[in-house]
């Protein structure tokens, strides 16, 4: 009985174990209001950092894909040798051959047109009006001169002083396109491929014209056979092993975005030129037009390639692996 009494004592003296389990509960629910508070604080700064990370990623969405593909070309350029491009040319047109010459071939190019005209003007024509048919007409009201404006005619009937009100056609540009035809200029071309590529050209340049899409076409070929003058300073400086590229370029400029069709019209008969097709690297082609399409202002670029198979110059592929210019002409398409 004493002891019992003795027990009762402490209990009285120390707390009981329910407000024991009550403090510690409360305690729990503090800090369990305070791990929330803290995970709120968290989310929040996660969100805010999310956010702040998102705005940034999108004002440095170009600059990532502009330095992604850079870095693309520069992989590709170091898989890809060139021996030399001291001889290598890029060359207007008409410097290829004397006006008289030019105008020849010109009348050429007309008399193979002949056959196709009908099929040509109705494909031309129809070419544009797919294109225009995306122009939205708007009109310009209240003009002094122009088409008179009947619905604003009952106000004159109404009030004789109120003056006539014209309207006039908005000129809309079409949207802003440059269309780069590149064209090839090799030897398997020559006959019927190559003129068939000129009639191609003319065509698209002088439909795209009339809808205010400006055209650029250009050719690409080498100068010589056999390796040229780089295959000479190869031998002389006694053949090193895998030398890449071992050619002389020659790109043509046939006709320039800012120049009009009728000006630069002799310029396609000369792909008709004897001598001018020898071989095709397409890869270096590809990559000088592209370049040439990237610097324009206009907003859409497109590029088109006219050529009737792989990569050939046996000069370089003579010394290098079979597959070397054309393993560069499709990592160069995957980019561009």
């Amino acid at each position: 009985m004493k002891k019992k009494e003795e027990n009762q004592d402490q209990g009285q003296d120390n707390p009981s174990n329910d407000d024991q389990n009550k403090d510690a509960e409360d305690n729990k629910d503090e800090n369990n209001d305070q791990e929330t508070q803290a995970s709120m604080d968290a989310d929040y700064s996660v969100d805010e950092f999310n956010l702040d990370e998102q705005l940034s990623d999108n004002e440095s969405d170009e600059q990532s894909s502009e330095q992604i593909i850079q870095k693309k070309i520069d992989n590709i350029n170091l898989d890809y040798k060139i021996f030399t491009t001291r001889y290598d040319e890029i060359t207007k047109a008409e410097s290829l051959e004397n006006a008289d010459e030019a105008t020849k071939l010109r009348k050429t190019l007309d008399q193979q047109l002949v056959g196709f005209q009908d099929v040509i003007t109705k494909l031309a024509n129809k070419l544009q009006r797919q294109l225009l048919a995306k122009q939205n007409r708007a009109w310009e009201f209240d003009l002094e001169e122009g088409l008179l404006d009947s619905s604003k005619l009952p106000r004159i009937i109404m009030d004789p002083y109120n003056s006539l009100s014209f309207k006039k056609e908005k000129d809309l540009d079409f949207k802003d396109t440059v269309v780069t035809l590149l064209i090839d200029n090799s030897g398997s071309m020559r006959g019927r491929p190559i003129t068939i590529a000129a009639i191609c050209a003319d065509i698209l340049s002088r439909t795209l014209e009339r809808c205010s899409v400006k055209v650029e076409i250009l050719g690409f070929t080498t100068k010589n056979w056999k390796g040229g003058q780089s295959r000479e300073l190869w031998n002389k400086e006694s053949k090193p092993k895998t030398p890449g590229r071992l050619n002389d370029l020659r790109h043509i400029i046939y006709k320039g975005a800012d120049t009009h069709w009728r000006q630069a019209k002799n310029n396609l008969g000369l792909m008709l030129k004897e001598g001018l097709l020898k071989e095709n690297i397409d890869g270096e082609a590809i990559s000088w037009a592209y370049n040439r399409i990237k610097k324009r202002k206009e907003e859409r670029k497109i590029l088109m390639v006219i050529s009737d198979g792989a990569p050939v110059d046996d000069s370089t592929l003579s010394v290098n692996s079979g597959d070397f210019l054309e393993k560069h002409l499709k990592k160069n398409g995957q980019i561009y």
